[in-house]
């Protein structure tokens, strides 16, 4: 049985839409010509990708781990198609926060001078998988643990955890800070994209509160306003000083690892590679943090 795009288009619609009706509407076709569709492709993948035992349909497992390679191939083949992109093929780099930190800009020089015909762009996305699951980039950068059905990853380096406080606050007069210093206090989350949680304290050193935000922009602004504190990694020091917050190390919190993920397979045949060129840029002399490994 022969796939193609049109069973992928198929599970899409079906799969965003959570009906069988919506998404034929969607696509313009009956009903039973989309479950045939759908059917098809679950015989041909020999999984049961969508739960139909509800009015309202839901994802399998397998459905959520091959929806993310099912719209990373969707987009390889319109970018393929697209008249406009013909020429160099960039390679997507997405991130949430701080990219590399000050590793940053020595990576992207190093990677236009190696390889002049193929661009590496470099996204920020306020997404927790920075726009992965979307096939908006070919690769992320991920701080932090995390379970992706279907991404493969390879850690990069490790990062240490610093505190962010307000720079008026009896916080900032010291020259280091641990957990048991925050304790007490109301903790920012940056709860689209960030990398803290109040599980990173002891059941005796809990913050207090918590303030929810969803991007980087607005976490500096609460704690800048004396709203709270907040942590984050030393990439965030070099990338985002921001007026009225003060960063001091977190002597006592675990290291955060930085990871580079992919779909597997990857949509950019580059993506192997990059992970060993970053690494070696930023590492050069240290031998491989761990080899590329598959969540989920």
């Amino acid at each position: 049985m022969t796939m193609e795009l049109r069973h992928l288009r198929a599970f899409l619609a079906i799969a965003e839409e959570g009906t069988i009706t919506h998404a034929a509407a969607r696509l313009g076709i009956g009903q039973p010509a989309l479950s045939r569709t759908l059917k098809a492709l679950e015989t041909h993948l020999g999984v049961r990708l969508v739960d139909r035992s509800t009015h309202h349909l839901h994802l399998t497992d397998a459905g959520e781990s091959f929806r993310i390679r099912a719209v990373a191939a969707v987009a390889a083949v319109e970018a393929a198609l697209d008249p406009k992109r013909l020429g160099p093929w960039p390679l997507r780099l997405g991130h949430a926060w701080s990219a590399l930190g000050h590793h940053t800009g020595i990576v992207l020089r190093r990677w236009q001078e190696a390889h002049p015909q193929m661009p590496l762009e470099l996204l920020r996305i306020d997404d927790r998988i920075a726009g992965l699951a979307q096939g908006r980039v070919d690769a992320v950068l991920l701080r932090g643990p995390f379970n992706i059905a279907g991404v493969c990853s390879t850690v990069l380096f490790r990062e240490s955890r610093v505190a962010a406080v307000p720079a008026d606050s009896d916080l900032a007069q010291r020259s280091e800070l641990t957990l048991a210093d925050l304790a007490g206090r109301t903790l920012v989350l940056n709860t689209v994209s960030g990398s803290t949680s109040p599980q990173l304290w002891p059941d005796a050193l809990q913050p207090t509160a918590t303030m929810e935000v969803g991007n980087t922009d607005d976490w500096l602004a609460a704690i800048a306003a004396g709203r709270g504190i907040g942590v984050s990694t030393t990439a965030t020091v070099e990338v985002h000083p921001y007026p009225g917050v003060a960063y001091r190390p977190l002597t006592d919190a675990p290291a955060l690892s930085v990871a580079l993920a992919w779909v597997d397979p990857p949509s950019h045949p580059a993506v192997p590679e990059l992970a060993a060129f970053i690494r070696h840029v930023v590492t050069p002399d240290s031998p491989e943090i761990d080899s590329p490994s598959l969540s989920g």
